[in-house]
């Protein structure tokens, strides 16, 4: 296939992509908190391909892509910290580029779908709403190793003398350790009386030597070396948004219910400091007219903005005030979504006279005002649909008529820098935050990562049973071509966090047998070497979390639930929600 001239987009002007058919368009990381974050599997857990799972490249030379094919013309995230959601067996399927992740303007046979479910959704509506103050908090729990105790930690049986709390001792999760396994330094359970059904986890995020987390109508920071809890804040209602990462200085703006009933929505934004648990401002975001559903939104922050994305009515907020930044800008073309970290980037629906054929645009914008500086328009009827990395830009996008998915890498001025293209037969899925239907997450997608010049993807696993295992494959940034592959340990499975120290850093799922582990692979590809080893004797409780994200900060790697929930009362504050390992 030839390749077109790269285009250089005027400031603020437009980049246009490659024509169709015959034509290969020319040719992570989002900086966000939180420490290489990606969301586990359970026991050989295997990643859900996207609907319409294809093998072969669609037109344009597609490259990997969701749908569980390979990308394609317009050819995933990262963040510091590096947070990405997977999936468990038997969890529903990851909200893939065209899976039920939510976002864009309503299109198509989907749209109408949509439309026709709309009164249902707001005649359900969305849930509760969260309020702000102190509270005690559950201690953590770990084995009599002192390392792996957390002060007051390891709750007891009731022994008649009203010390206990009628709960059985924890067992001890270090007895089985082996030489150079890492040591389980804290394991948390549930302390949080939680509505039927459970409620998702939220997080982690990372801010000195605490981590957080938000669940119900709850956040939460612990000690990251021991787990004690160092703060909480009780919410008036459920949590319905969160952004991927906070503020350099540890600040974030999370959405909250607007109520306790069935008829609430996602309308509140409440900004509190990581770092003391203290509530600040909070506001309400105004509707827009009849159409502007605040069912669900999507946040991102960059630099010291939040920015509120839904279809049709987005807009921005400074985090250290409140203060309102900017709105719509005029004209036809309105973001729905955006990505943040290092930079600000939206993805745009310009409105058209067929909603089956969309126009998307992707867009830097200054945090402060909003304004572009600089387009890039795909042709026509590709969507935007996820942001793999801000700096440098890979984002994916999808065409719903063709079920077609690609990956593209853009330049520092928007221009087009290369389209990927994976070779035949390679299949990716990448795990990604299922979204609401009118407010899209762009950012915090599992088993990607990306450098200056090489963007790192995880294949599909492939092969049965414990013989399932995956690889690495590494892109150039510059012509869009694999520069190399990289099996995964036989018979287990990796997948990409970010990068560190100039290495790629991998997660190793664990077995039922096998400990999971963290490992760094060259950039160059080879062999992977292992950092973290984790304990084989601690595998079956590592592969329990539901629905996971793997992080890893400062030597230690952690394992956070996804959601949690039982079928009664003590079940429930039986359930596990973070595992944390150290040496």
């Amino acid at each position: 296939m030839s390749q077109p001239p790269d285009q250089q987009p005027a400031q603020g002007g437009y980049a246009q992509a490659p024509g169709p058919y015959g034509q290969q368009p020319p040719g992570p990381y989002t900086g966000q908190p939180g420490a290489y974050g990606q969301q586990a599997p359970g026991p050989y857990d295997q990643q859900a391909p996207g609907p319409y799972d294809q093998q072969a490249p669609g037109p344009y030379g597609q490259a990997p892509g969701p749908y569980g094919g390979q990308p394609g013309p317009y050819g995933a995230p990262t963040q510091p910290g590096y947070g990405y959601p997977h999936q468990h067996p038997g969890a529903p399927a990851p909200g893939g580029p065209g899976g039920s992740s939510g976002g864009g303007p309503l299109k198509g046979r989907t749209g109408i779908v949509v439309a026709a479910a709309l009164a249902v959704v707001l005649a359900v509506g969305a849930g509760v709403w969260f309020a702000v103050g102190d509270g005690g908090g559950k201690q953590p729990v770990a084995g009599p190793n002192d390392d792996a105790k957390a002060p007051g930690s390891s709750p007891t049986v009731d022994q008649g003398d009203g010390n206990g709390d009628g709960r059985p001792a924890v067992d001890d999760l270090n007895a089985g350790r082996k030489p150079g396994e890492a040591e389980v330094a804290w394991l948390q359970t549930n302390d949080v009386d939680l509505p039927r059904g459970g409620a998702e986890i939220r997080g982690p995020w990372f801010v000195g030597d605490t981590v957080v987390t938000a669940v119900y109508r709850e956040i939460s920071g612990y000690a990251v070396a021991d787990g004690r809890q160092k703060w909480t804040l009780p919410l008036p209602a459920d949590v319905c948004a969160v952004p991927h990462s906070a503020t350099p200085d540890g600040k974030i703006v999370i959405g909250i219910e607007s109520g306790t009933t069935d008829r609430a929505d996602c309308s509140v934004l409440q900004m509190i400091d990581l770092n003391t648990g203290k509530a600040g401002w909070k506001k309400t975001v105004q509707k827009n007219g009849t159409w502007d559903l605040l069912s669900d939104i999507g946040l991102a922050i960059s630099q010291d903005t939040v920015t509120v994305g839904r279809t049709g009515n987005s807009g921005a907020y400074r985090v250290s005030d409140g203060k309102a930044l900017f709105g719509n800008p005029a004209g036809i073309c309105k973001p729905f979504a955006f990505a943040g970290g290092a930079k600000l980037i939206a993805a745009v629906n310009c409105r058209t006279d067929d909603v089956e054929n969309p126009q998307h645009q992707v867009q830097e914008l200054d945090p402060v005002t909003g304004k572009a500086k600089w387009t890039y328009r795909p042709e026509r009827g590709w969507e935007i649909d996820r942001v793999y990395s801000v700096t440098p830009l890979v984002i994916s996008l999808t065409d719903e008529k063709t079920k077609k998915w690609s990956l593209l890498s853009l330049k520092e001025n928007g221009a087009l820098r290369s389209s990927l293209i994976s070779d035949k037969g390679d299949a990716f899925a990448p795990s990604c935050p299922r979204g609401g239907i009118f407010g899209k997450q762009l950012e915090g997608c599992a088993g990607v990562a990306a450098d200056a010049e090489t963007f790192y993807l995880a294949t599909r696993p492939d092969g049965k049973g414990t013989a399932r295992t995956n690889k690495v494959v590494a892109f150039d940034l510059d012509t869009g071509r694999t520069k190399w592959k990289a099996d995964a340990p036989a018979g287990r499975q990796v997948e990409p966090l970010g990068m560190e120290a100039g290495n790629v850093l991998l997660y190793i799922r664990p077995t039922y047998e096998k400990g999971g582990a963290m490992a760094t692979l060259p950039p160059t590809g080879g062999a992977s070497s292992v950092v973290l080893q984790h304990p084989d004797s601690t595998s079956r409780i590592e592969n329990s979390f539901f629905g996971s994200t793997v992080s890893y900060a400062g030597g230690r790697s952690f394992i956070l639930s996804g959601r949690v929930g039982a079928f009664d009362d003590k079940e429930e504050l039986e359930q596990k929600t973070l595992m944390v390992f150290g040496k």
